[in-house]
């Protein structure tokens, strides 16, 4: 019986067969339409854990709440249209997280000074649910997010 593996010409088996080679990689596709960002300008971001003091409802606004924070070594305003979805007894106490470093800007005449991040269901037009982000132990204010 002969062997059916065939010799090349130096009269030895030709080596294993290789895997083709991966196709280069494509970029990933940003997440909902939305462009990708240099890590370097992600890393521009100072995202902190902040603790609610206070919320009150915002007086020129029906869908957005005013939020008193503390950042542990100072307290900011943030301004959020979280209204249908969070009362002051559901957010007071607890910590979030909020983008620090971002510029403050006014909403229906009050300043806000940070964002907190939260999650959505829904569209932006038929919001069914927003969940915000909090921290899932204990942290002290101020602490980095990394």
């Amino acid at each position: 019986m002969s062997d059916p593996t065939p010799l090349n010409p130096q009269g030895t088996p030709p080596p294993p067969p290789t895997a083709p080679a991966p196709a280069a990689a494509a970029a990933p596709a940003a997440a909902q339409g939305k462009p990708l960002v240099a890590y370097e300008d992600f890393a521009k971001l100072d995202l902190r854990v902040a603790k609610v003091l206070e919320v009150t409802p915002h007086p020129n606004a029906d869908k957005l709440i005013v939020l008193k924070v503390d950042l542990g070594t100072e307290q900011r305003q943030i301004v959020a249209g979280l209204r249908a979805f969070y009362g002051a007894e559901n957010l007071v106490g607890k910590n979030i997280v909020i983008v620090a470093n971002l510029q403050p800007r006014k909403m229906r005449g009050l300043e806000s000074n940070g964002m907190l991040l939260a999650a959505t269901k829904g569209t932006r037009e038929a919001l069914e649910d927003v969940v915000v982000l909090t921290t899932d132990r204990p942290v002290p204010p101020g602490a980095p997010v990394s």
